[in-house]
């Protein structure tokens, strides 16, 4: 125990049981002790995250540490009313998983609703940190799309806590959880904060060309290329000009194939041969399977712009998703020609209009319709003109100050 005189008070340090990691505060006139916990675990540095880099901002990102990113989001808000609650996950694993909220501005509602999830997941451990915790908080669903918004910028994450959101975080994952989200929060990108307003939103509506050729542009293609009286006067060169040996539904799932090998090669790949791997990929899609008569030339084509819009996509999952729908597309225009397409669009807006994260509509702003979210999801507006929060997490201050 040692002794020292703070402010005309002696203060005495003690450690607990003799262990170096836990030490305690005792102040003289003051009837209770502090007592800290003073364990480090090896960890690396906080660095840009490769799924989320940006051409101006910082370059910190979140890292395994649970204290560290807490410190991260407590370094961009220094507000008495950020609250981080300390939570115990796993009957055996004891895993520390936090809420982040902050008091005057976060739904009651919402954080209760988060934190009774949280602490009615009963399993012994949980090894696959916040995916495996998502799956208990969220719920059993076939739904492809994501229903929370995972980021590794702590920019991105103050933000959001700023518009009333609820954070969750894991220890041992680099990943925040953003509760509640909705569809247009998955197709936004912090780049288009980094720029001017008219660059933001340019680069805004560019990113939801490029989503939405990556859920259409095959399927249209294919409707057209299979059913040539469909195709409107003047866009006759998009079609198959000459018959081929394989059909061509069977050459897309064949390329569609490739594209996910070559993704998931990718990344088992280390990045000195990723390049290489490449390369030789494009060889083989681009050149020798057309010259084999295995593809047709367009189908590279339009395979690779779609595979662009994946990657042009922000959120992983939701390119996933998208991904999944494509394929969905495809068998229905393959089965029923432009029916199907028609139906299978129906059904895809169906299933995110009815769809719900944490009580919040997913399709929302859209549906239900607000003329004011919408139009912030179209234009990026200039900050001092944001001066309301968003509706969808129902703020207790609706204001910005």
């Amino acid at each position: 125990m040692r002794e020292l005189v703070i402010g005309g008070r002696r203060v005495a340090i003690f450690f607990v049981n003799g262990l170096a990691d836990l030490f305690g505060f005792v102040v003289e006139g003051v009837g209770e002790g502090l007592l800290l916990d003073g364990r480090m675990y090896p960890g690396r540095m906080p660095q840009e995250p490769d799924t989320e880099r940006v051409v101006r901002g910082s370059r910190d990102g979140f890292t395994e540490n649970i204290i560290v990113n807490t410190a991260l989001l407590r370094r961009r808000l220094r507000d008495e009313k950020l609250r981080v609650e300390i939570r115990r996950v796993g009957e055996r694993s004891k895993s520390d998983v936090a809420i982040a909220y902050l008091e005057d501005v976060a739904n009651p509602g919402l954080v209760d609703f988060v934190r009774r999830r949280i602490d009615g997941v009963q399993v012994d451990g949980i090894p696959m940190t916040d995916k495996s915790l998502q799956e208990y908080i969220i719920g059993q669903s076939w739904n492809p799309y994501p229903l929370v918004r995972y980021t590794e910028r702590p920019d991105v994450a103050v933000q959001h806590l700023l518009e009333g959101h609820v954070l969750i975080l894991f220890d041992t994952s680099p990943s925040v959880m953003i509760t509640p989200t909705t569809f247009f929060h998955h197709v936004q990108h912090a780049e288009e904060y980094r720029q001017t307003p008219v660059v933001g939103m340019y680069l805004r509506w560019v990113r939801f060309f490029g989503i939405f050729t990556s859920v259409f542009l095959l399927p249209l293609w294919f409707l057209y290329a299979t059913h040539p009286w469909l195709v409107p006067p003047g866009l006759e060169m998009i079609g198959v000009k000459k018959p081929t040996d394989v059909p061509l539904f069977a050459q897309i799932l064949i390329a569609e194939l490739f594209i996910d090998l070559m993704r998931m090669a990718a990344i088992h790949t280390p990045t000195p041969l990723a390049t290489a791997l490449g390369i030789l990929v494009t060889i083989i899609l681009g050149d020798a399977a057309t010259e084999a008569g295995l593809f047709v030339p367009k189908i590279v084509l339009y395979i690779a712009v779609s595979a662009i819009g994946l990657f042009a996509t922000p959120s992983y999952e939701m390119s996933l998703a998208n991904r999944l729908m494509r394929l969905f597309l495809l068998f229905a225009v393959a089965l029923f020609g432009a029916p199907g397409l028609i139906v299978g669009t129906t059904l895809i807006l169906l299933s995110l209009v009815f769809t719900h994260s944490f009580n919040t509509p997913y399709f929302c702003p859209l549906i239900p319709f607000n003329a004011s979210g919408f139009f912030h999801v179209l234009f990026r507006m200039p900050v001092p003109l944001e001066r309301k929060r968003a509706v969808i997490t129902q703020p207790m201050d609706p204001t910005r100050k």
